[in-house]
């Protein structure tokens, strides 16, 4: 068998050289070439991000979709960006940006906003199975948010879906216990095709009416509670997220030629493919330390920032020293993430009031400007 040579990391390796390779193939990083300095840039994102950063603290942002996109969100909110659904609103997207999981229930929103499109029966239930209904002024201010966003952050989550037999509509969540029927409220998985079709029309929606709008897909790594198919979660979880996965990169691989402000953040990879331990003791919420990672990268890539050059590259290798302590020990994440919860839900309470009274500022100052218009106007 011919053989070639070819050097990855410093080191020379042979393998078959009966098919032609390519001239610059990316090769599947092994254990020393996570060590690298640009481990980060050359094995997690080659290929994915923009040529510089360009997100500045006053853009509008606009971040949901599945429990993961919390994530997203709160970390650039805390941080001074412009999350504009992490605001006080009306707006479902606020309410439970991160609960709409499928790319049926994320097209139903931008639908819903910029069409106006209501369904016929009621589909959009929240955490306690409360009807959301479709209030107007929920609408429009969910319309606001599109309407003055410059980056939309959408994060998948699951292909399994419920939906209304006789509408064919689909249902943000599964339909809550009172109102199931089971003669018309059934249960399927979301299938490649239907997944691709909505992610186009989200994208085509945003580029009607906000053209210039960046748009960043991801894949949450978060796993499926349970399943309603009759196989092992495990099993029915891959495929969820292979067939979100596979549509996304099908759309990238469509559009971004031509479209240079669509990008896809690599979130799903970048957790379920680098750590031993990744996820808190019930092996789908991912442990504080990754996600803080994953936010490092994103801020890196597409923020304004002034961090050092080899800012990932440290955060990186001492995420995997950590995880390395913790796979060789008997310790769970919950335990460790405990005590950084508990001083993130302080921060996170310090900056809501910090948030109310800034608003209660801003109205006293509208009032005053209008006392004023009035005195003037009046004779």
């Amino acid at each position: 068998m011919t053989m070639i040579e070819f050097v990855q990391d410093g080191v020379l390796k042979k393998t078959s050289g009966s098919y032609f390779r390519g001239e610059n193939p990316s090769f599947y990083p092994t254990d020393s070439s996570l060590q690298r300095d640009d481990a980060v840039a050359e094995y997690l994102v080659k290929g994915l991000m923009p040529e510089r950063p360009f997100i500045d603290k006053s853009a509008p942002i606009v971040a949901f979709g599945s429990c993961f996109a919390s994530h997203v969100a709160d970390y650039l909110h805390e941080a001074g960006y412009n999350v504009t659904n992490k605001t006080r609103s009306k707006a479902y997207v606020t309410q439970m940006g991160d609960g709409m999981v499928h790319t049926h229930a994320i097209r139903q929103q931008f639908e819903w906003a910029w069409l106006d499109r209501v369904p016929r029966q009621a589909l959009w239930h929240g955490y306690k199975a409360e009807d959301f209904g479709y209030d107007e002024t929920a609408r429009l201010e969910t319309k606001q948010l599109f309407d003055e966003a410059d980056v939309f952050i959408i994060t998948f989550g699951l292909s399994e879906i419920w939906y209304d037999d006789v509408t064919k509509e689909v249902f943000w969540r599964a339909p809550p216990r009172e109102v199931f029927d089971g003669t018309r409220h059934k249960f399927r998985v979301s299938e490649f095709g239907e997944s691709l079709d909505n992610i186009r029309a989200i994208h085509a929606l945003i580029r009607r009416f906000r053209p210039t709008a960046t748009i960043i897909f991801t894949l949450s790594p978060v796993a499926l509670t349970a399943t309603f198919r009759p196989l092992a979660c495990e099993a029915a979880n891959s495929v969820s997220k292979a067939i979100l996965r596979a549509a996304i990169d099908q759309h990238y691989r469509e559009t971004k030629p031509e479209d240079d402000k669509l990008f896809y953040f690599p979130s799903y990879e970048i957790v379920t493919s680098n750590f031993l331990r990744p996820f808190r003791s019930d092996r789908r919420h991912v442990c504080l330390p990754v996600v803080d990672l994953n936010m490092k990268i994103f801020e890196n890539y597409f923020c304004l920032n002034d961090f050092p050059q080899d800012f990932v590259g440290k955060a990186f290798r001492a995420a995997l020293r950590e995880d390395k302590g913790m796979a060789g020990s008997d310790r769970t994440w919950d335990e460790i993430d405990q005590g950084r919860i508990d001083d993130i839900i302080e921060r996170r309470r310090a900056l809501r009031i910090e948030l109310r009274a800034a608003e209660a500022q801003q109205r006293r100052a509208e009032r005053i400007q209008e006392r004023q218009a009035a005195r003037r106007k009046a004779p």
